[in-house]
């Protein structure tokens, strides 16, 4: 019954917007001074709801009744026209309208503003310019595309974490990430595994506005300290249906291989460091029988071992390990379909899209089948409902963490003169270094998560008024997620239990409701105002439960109910909630003074009684000096408009929904269950607060063919949340407080050019740059410094520095006389051998300084071509894995190719100390293992060709384009590991940042694709 309902609806909704035409007309709206294409502009026929837009070559085609009709022609930063079509043809020029970009919709917490009237700080990124991104992450896509917004994925495993920081990090233990809300509904960000935001197919998305300065952000109170993502998705359009089919294919590299030594200088390099490690100088050759016990034959005994049915001596087997890690054949298919349209009172956007990308590790893949629909009824000429709704499906083939011996990087570390295969061509289980072969546990286990989301909401909106209206919202955010796992008894996990499976299943139920009335009014043709207030309410609830077992009588059986043994499990669930009272006032005088005011008390359940609610306020001005009467005559600055904002927003995310309270829980003792009290309670913990500062300058010149804008900004976080330490005898070990305060302040720089405008070629530039300074300006009491690992290089905590710099030992490279590895005293001037005697220094940040996109966008005739650059600079990474990998040979772990340069001889200058099986030189924690993280990605490339017209209308079609894309086909930078752009994930966190253990690099992708409109 429910089926056959939707199907007459589709009919319904499609037939009614095409059964009144007669004939049809087309032609092509083009800019009267360039004569370049107008694409996406509005083509309606006046009178009616018949309606399109023009395609990319600025073609378009609409029915109209046999006796003519007038058209209205409207595009953004152009003047509109009405024209008079009776023919076949009918070919517009347009002409600018001189605010080009400032008459543009921006969309604001609970409503919208032209870009022109915005007093805040709001970055703005159309879904056209991110759409058909071969990446799972929406995210990604926003890579290099805002000032301010640092986008940076943890490693190249499809659908894992993809760190976003907006104006730099503001909190040590709440979450720095946004809130994301899309199509007025904040949605959860939580997840067990992997990342929510995967789930979402940014081609349904019609634009993201990027809300950064408190002023834009602090409507959303409590919600908004590290920024707001307003995801808006795809409307229909009153007229004729709009169908699009895209289909994409590709294929997916590794962005660098590193490299490591090779079976004849690993044999060799091995030998040097046991005969080094046995100190028998001046014998050679060495043979290890006259000496038993020693490091060479222990060395020697060692690679008949790992070699197994082959010949070390004479070099029988060199596998290149690094190259088995990584998936020969990963290739990108999707396929998007979608369908918009409607009628004056009926507009609808169905769409359904398939994504089937393999990940560059081995065993890492994602799959995505995902489907919206939104739909908009006006009931009457006052009341309007609608439907905002997705549905997906999410199949992933996970990996391990980048620790776990069973993760494909670490391959890298086996010998290369074992085999892969044995004899009988088997996969070989010979003895491989300190691990298991990791690619056993690809090819003999799995590791499978599969995710449903529905992100979804209904809303009314009644106008008493053409001033005043009401808007209620209910939004609902239902993720369930189930992993499951399954290792052979050959595996890492499965060695001695005879095979090992793991069932973890979650759900995440969000809902949220808002309630909220809008006033517009226009007073005297002088005074602009506009008001929203209301209300907000959400509540989160998340379930988990896990079980594992052992004892699998066959492989093929690899569910858990097949388990001999089920060894544990557990279960928990978590709730928290919402109330919030917001309101906001938008005042324009004159057309040039403007003025807005925010309010919004936010009260969550994560605090205690006293400190349950918290007061968000923020005001804002700007003066549109540009329409001052001294202004007008001069023809170089078009626009200029000053402002500056200060707002407060609060952060109460990220460190659980129980924070304030005194927690109890089950245990067992002597097989009778009991209670035990697991949480120490703080009454007084309280909201973390950002106080921010923002003065911005939006300008113009030579009629906004050059326009941009430069924002400063200071940013203070005050109550900063932490787990510290306390006594042992209170039977606790740590309790959560507030303690400390950090600041962001930085620079942005936007810049936006029209190069070149003529008839036939078009070129247009964009630059961004952000400079941001991150410091902790407060600890605890007297406390100076938060360290880890005692204070031995871990990202640390320091006043006067920003979160997380690497802090311990300053290595001094090799002693020239002996090999051994130096340290600097405290004084940083004098050497020692001695690790433990070494100095404690920042010896790096993991914070960039700098963060820039660059992009540019050509079209001549039916081709275009759009390159966008983008960089970080001013960072450091921490090599985790230097101490296995680059470890002048400590053990037989494979090395890196620079451990070639090995001290040797006395007089050698050198970084890499005398290699020395077992003996540990340099291998510690220290600047040894830092290095610079600058880079610069050729991010997206994409070439698109524009079909012509005439062949478009004899295939029936309203549009066609082919285009082939790129992404990361470039990356230029000093950093020695596999990429530059990595936060290892295992220990990724606001404080542990910056840090490459054995961490994938990032994905190279080349595609082809074809866009079809009809």
């Amino acid at each position: 019954m429910m089926k056959s309902t939707l199907l007459l609806l589709l009919v319904f909704l499609l037939s009614g917007s095409m059964a009144w035409a007669q004939t049809t007309t087309s032609g092509k709206i083009t800019d009267s001074k360039s004569g370049a294409a107008i694409s996406n502009a509005s083509v309606i026929v006046k009178g009616t709801s018949s309606g399109t837009s023009t395609g990319q070559d600025g073609s378009f085609r609409i029915d109209i009744p046999s006796g003519g009709a007038t058209l209205v022609i409207s595009s953004l930063g152009y003047t509109s026209k009405e024209v008079s079509a009776s023919g076949t043809t009918t070919n517009v020029t347009l002409d600018a309208s001189g605010t080009k970009n400032l008459d543009e919709v921006v969309v604001v917490g609970f409503g919208t503003r032209i870009k022109k009237d915005l007093t805040g700080n709001i970055a703005k990124v159309k879904g056209s310019d991110v759409q058909n991104m071969p990446v799972t992450n929406l995210n990604q896509a926003l890579q290099g595309r805002a000032a301010g917004v640092f986008v940076e994925a943890n490693s190249g495993k499809v659908g894992e974490g993809v760190k976003v920081l907006i104006r730099g990090s503001g909190s040590i233990s709440a979450s720095n990430s946004p809130l994301y809300v899309i199509d007025g509904i904040p949605i959860s960000n939580n997840s067990y595994s992997g990342s929510p935001i995967s789930d979402i197919n940014f081609n349904d998305v019609e634009s993201f506005d990027i809300l950064k300065d408190a002023s834009a952000a602090a409507i959303y109170g409590s919600r908004a300290a590290n920024g707001v993502v307003l995801i808006t998705t795809k409307k229909g359009r009153s007229g004729k249906t709009n169908f699009q089919v895209n289909s994409q294919y590709g294929v997916n590299k590794p962005t660098h291989y590193r490299g490591f030594l090779n079976a004849p200088e690993y044999v060799a390099l091995l030998r040097e460091a046991a005969i080094n490690s046995d100190n028998l100088d001046g014998i050679d050759p060495l043979d290890p029988a006259q000496y038993p016990d020693s490091w060479l034959e222990f060395a020697e005994g060692r690679l008949d071992r790992y070699s197994g049915w082959s010949d070390w001596r004479t070099n029988q087997t060199n596998t290149n390990w690094e190259k088995k890690a990584f998936d020969p054949d990963a290739m990108t298919s999707a396929l998007d379909i979608s369908a918009s349209g409607g009628t004056d009172r009926t507009k609808y956007y169905l769409s359904l899209s398939y994504l089937n990308q393999d990940g560059i590790l081995i065993g890492n893949r994602l799959k995505r089948l995902s489907s919206r629909i939104n739909l908009e009824q006006a009931v009457s000429d006052k009341f309007k409902i609608g439907l905002n709704m997705s549905l997906s499906q999410t199949s992933a083939g996970r990996v391990q963490v980048d620790n776990e011996f069973a993760t494909p990087m670490q391959i890298v570390a086996l010998s290369p003169v074992t085999p892969f295969y044995d004899q009988d061509g088997n996969l070989s289980t010979l003895p491989v270094t300190t691990y298991n072969n990791p690619y056993i546990d690809y090819a003999e286990g799995k590791f499978k998560a599969v995710i449903y989301r529905n992100i979804g909401n209904i809303f009314g909106q009644y106008n008493f008024s053409r001033s005043l209206s009401f808007r209620t919202e209910f939004g609902v955010d239902i993720q369930n997620q189930n992993d499951d796992q399954f290792y052979g008894p050959n595996t890492t996990y499965g060695t001695g239990s005879n095979g090992y499976g793991e069932s973890d299943w979650f759900r995440g139920l969000t809902y949220n409701t808002n309630n909220y009335f809008t006033f517009k009014k226009n007073f005297s043709q002088k005074h602009d105002l506009e008001a929203v207030a209301g209300m907000s309410f959400q509540d989160y609830n998340s379930e988990f439960a896990n079980v594992y077992g052992e004892q699998f009588p066959n492989q093929q059986l690899q569910k858990l109910a097949s388990a001999g043994l089920i060894k544990g499990g557990t279960s928990r669930e978590s709730n928290s909630t919402f109330l919030s009272y917001f309101a906001r006032a938008n005042y324009k005088f004159n057309n040039r003074y403007l003025v807005t005011l925010s309010g919004r008390v936010d009260g969550s359940s994560v605090f205690g009684n006293d400190n349950r609610y918290g007061f968000f306020p923020a005001a804002s001005l700007g003066w549109i000096v540009s329409e001052e009467n001294f202004m007008q005559g001069q023809k170089l600055l078009s626009f200029l408009k000053l402002r500056g904002s200060w707002g407060l927003t609060g952060n109460a995310d990220g460190f659980g929904d129980f924070a304030s309270r005194g927690l109890w829980g089950g245990v067992a003792y002597n097989g009778t269950g009991g209670l035990a009290s697991t949480q120490l309670a703080n009454p007084d913990l309280k909201w973390e607060k950002s106080n921010q500062l923002d003065f911005g300058i939006d300008f113009g010149f030579f009629n906004n063919r050059i326009s941009g804008e430069i924002d400063v900004y200071k940013r203070k976080t005050e109550d900063l949340i932490y787990s510290v330490p306390v006594p042992g005898n209170t039977g606790y070990s740590n309790k959560l407080v507030n303690l400390g305060a950090m600041e962001n302040k930085g620079l942005e720089i936007v810049l936006n050019s029209d190069n070149v405008s003529t008839r036939n070629f078009k070129w247009s530039s964009n630059l961004n740059l952000a400079f941001n300074k991150n410091k902790i300006t407060k600890l605890d009491g007297d406390q100076t410094l938060i360290a880890g690992n005692d204070g031995r290089y871990l990202n640390s905590l320091i006043v006067g520095e920003s979160i997380g710099v690497f802090y311990g030992p300053k290595f001094a490279g090799a002693d020239p006389a002996n090999g051994d590895a130096l340290y600097y005293l405290q004084d940083g001037k004098t050497t020692t051998n001695d690790y433990n005697a070494a100095g404690n220094f920042i010896v790096g940040n993991p914070n960039p300084k700098l963060i820039a996109g660059f992009g540019n966008s050509f079209s001549y005739k039916g081709f275009e071509l759009n390159v966008l650059f983008q960089g970080v600079f001013g960072n450091q990474i921490q090599n985790g894995a230097g101490g296995f990998m680059s470890a002048s040979f400590d053990w037989f772990d494979n090395q890196t190719r620079d451990q070639l340069d090995r001290w040797q001889k006395p007089g050698d200058i050198t970084q890499v100390p005398q290699l020395r099986l077992g003996g540990g030189n340099g291998i510690s924690a220290s600047s040894r293992y830092v290095e610079d993280g600058d880079y610069v990605r050729l991010k997206s490339v994409t070439l698109a060709y524009n079909f012509p017209a005439s062949l478009i209308r004899r295939a029936k079609l309203t549009s066609a384009k082919f285009y082939v894309t790129g992404v990361n086909l470039l990356t230029f930078t000093d950093y020695k590991g596999w990429d530059p752009e990595v936060n290892t994930d295992y220990r990724a966190g606001n404080r542990n940042q910056g840090s490459d253990f054995y961490a994938a690099p990032q994905i190279k992708n080349f595609s082809v694709g074809l866009n079809l409109g009809f």
